[in-house]
């Protein structure tokens, strides 16, 4: 198994629609539910894993895709950004492959998020 740790966080900055093209990655009977803007590219929720898609490079020609099936999901987290001085939310996933943190912007609904994790895991 590879080493993951530290390797894997994301910070989500705003909702987004669902990207067209990532229809591409998915497999039959697969149904992407909701979408994330990243630094520079997205995090789709579908209706089987969680699809990062990291663009690289100055040019963002290459891209990396992170696939994270619920299944491999043993524990997560959430914690709601303060008032002060603290303008994130995090979500933390403990997985089998490692453990990975997602920053989540002032403006992104962490409940609506923790319910997205809920319904995918807990169906």
């Amino acid at each position: 198994m590879a080493e993951t740790q530290g390797i894997l966080a994301w910070t989500l900055v705003s909702e987004c629609p669902i990207p067209g093209d990532v229809q591409d990655l998915l497999v039959p009977g697969e149904v992407a539910v909701a979408a994330y803007k990243t630094l520079r590219d997205s995090a789709i929720f579908t209706s089987k894993r969680l699809i990062v898609r990291d663009s690289q490079g100055l040019s963002g020609k290459k891209v990396e895709i992170y696939s994270l099936p619920y299944s491999s999901i043993n524990m997560w987290s959430t914690e709601n950004a303060g008032k002060f001085l603290d303008f994130n939310s995090e979500v933390e996933l403990w997985t089998r492959a490692g453990h990975i943190k997602i920053n989540l912007a002032k403006n992104v609904d962490i409940r609506k998020f923790d319910r997205l994790i809920a319904e995918a895991l807990l169906k």
